[in-house]
């Protein structure tokens, strides 16, 4: 019964083009954004289009040296939690580090960006007595589950609407606890939320805001501290959470706050406590890579140089990118999430290129995408390459094409 049940699932998934399929492919050391299709090594290398490894800092040489030295003198395992042994010299580094980029008092440290925002709104949710949370309709799922995963009354506001927002706050009680969860850039449609106007509202209703900086650390604001730095109001978000995954290059996810508030965090969230801690070698990693890019500006520069070459190719050839698109994030309407699959395989078979398809539920049905990713790695040819090969697989599969006729730049 229950393989009839699951089957019967996967089945429909099958039959609406929503079935993900795992493409293995190996990152070549030290020519990404290169990487060889698992069982053929000796082939013509795929050029990646969709890593969230923005800036390319995953190969960077003083990221590796920092976890090949970490390695040789810990080893590979951090040895559990961070309460029975898993607590490293690497972490206060890091967690000071990420707390001073930020301008924050304090910083965690959790293994993952999902984990860092589902357990830390899992634990503020349950120690605020009848606490309501505001959640942006399209907020990452790590947000969505953290808020699900509790029993609180739950209000979702129109994505990046603040008279919605403001309605719904100015319905309660001027002392009841509230939390207003947001992001600031939107990773499937390349949006900026209004963090200014958000951070106001709370500020007028008494709520706590959490911010999820994920896809605008290391690229956005002086020392690449976010868009909430880049608008001069970091100081006023109550908590910014953001990843290593992503521009960092490396993994894990972080808070950071008020002492008292990760404090709090660290002492109740259960998805904290009882969770292995990262390796000494990837937080030294990490480590090393955020303080590579409070100094550094020149990735920043390549890459909003790149994503704008890119726009323009694709703009100028008629590839739909989606009006929402206004970061590095460049979102390609398909429209149909059969010829999504079918034109991401013949890019991957025909051109050498792979763009994972992005289908429903992850979007809505009918803006079916590919979410394209530029990195200071990318060459002017390798832009040329997928700018006429999405030409070619457009063509070839009847998907419309834009008929703007305007440049949009960053």
């Amino acid at each position: 019964m229950y393989e009839e049940i699951i089957n019967e699932k996967l089945n429909s998934l099958k039959k609406s083009g929503q079935y993900r399929d795992f493409i293995t492919i190996n990152r070549m050391s030290g020519q990404y954004p290169l990487a060889q299709l698992n069982g053929n090594e000796n082939g013509k290398p795929v050029v990646v289009w969709c890593s969230n490894d923005y800036l390319g800092m995953s190969q960077h040489p003083a990221v590796t040296e920092a976890m090949h030295d970490a390695i040789k003198m810990y080893g590979a395992g951090s040895g559990g939690s961070r309460n029975i042994g898993g607590t490293h010299y690497q972490y206060a580094q890091l967690e000071s580090a990420l707390a001073e980029w930020h301008g924050k008092e304090s910083a965690l440290v959790f293994p993952t960006g999902y984990g860092s925002n589902d357990a830390t709104l899992q634990c503020l949710l349950r120690l605020f007595p009848n606490c309501i949370v505001f959640s942006d309709e399209r907020n990452h799922a790590s947000i969505i589950n953290g808020i699900r995963s509790t029993k609180v009354e739950r209000s979702v506001f129109k994505h990046n609407n603040v008279e919605h927002l403001k309605e719904l706050l100015a319905a309660q009680p001027l002392d009841r606890p509230k939390i207003i969860a947001f992001e600031s850039v939107y990773s499937m449609d390349g949006d900026i939320s209004p963090i200014e106007e958000i951070v106001t509202l709370a500020k007028k209703y008494n709520a706590l805001t959490f911010l999820d900086e994920v896809h605008a650390i290391g690229m956005y604001g002086p020392r690449g501290a976010g868009i909430a730095a880049e608008l001069g109001i970091a100081d006023k978000v109550d908590f910014i959470q953001g990843t290593m995954a992503k521009s960092i290059g490396i993994i894990g996810g972080y808070i950071t706050a008020s002492a008292s508030l990760i404090d709090a965090v660290r002492s109740f969230a259960s998805g904290f406590i009882f969770t292995t801690s990262l390796p000494p070698a990837v937080v030294a990693a990490c480590h090393a890579s955020v303080e590579h890019l409070k100094s550094s500006d020149q990735e920043r520069i390549a890459l909003q140089d790149k994503t704008k070459d890119l726009r323009e190719n694709l703009t100028k050839s008629g590839i739909p990118i989606m009006d929402s698109s206004e970061t590095h994030i460049l979102p390609i309407l398909i429209g149909d999430a059969k010829k999504c699959k079918k034109a991401a395989k013949r890019l991957l078979e025909e051109h050498h290129i792979y763009i994972q398809p992005i289908n429903s539920p992850t979007v809505d049905v009918g803006t079916e995408r590919f979410r394209v990713n530029v990195t200071p790695n990318h060459t002017e040819e390798q832009i040329l390459h997928l700018t006429d090969a999405l030409k070619e697989v457009f063509t070839h599969f009847d998907i419309p094409f834009s008929d703007r006729k305007e440049l949009s730049y960053l």
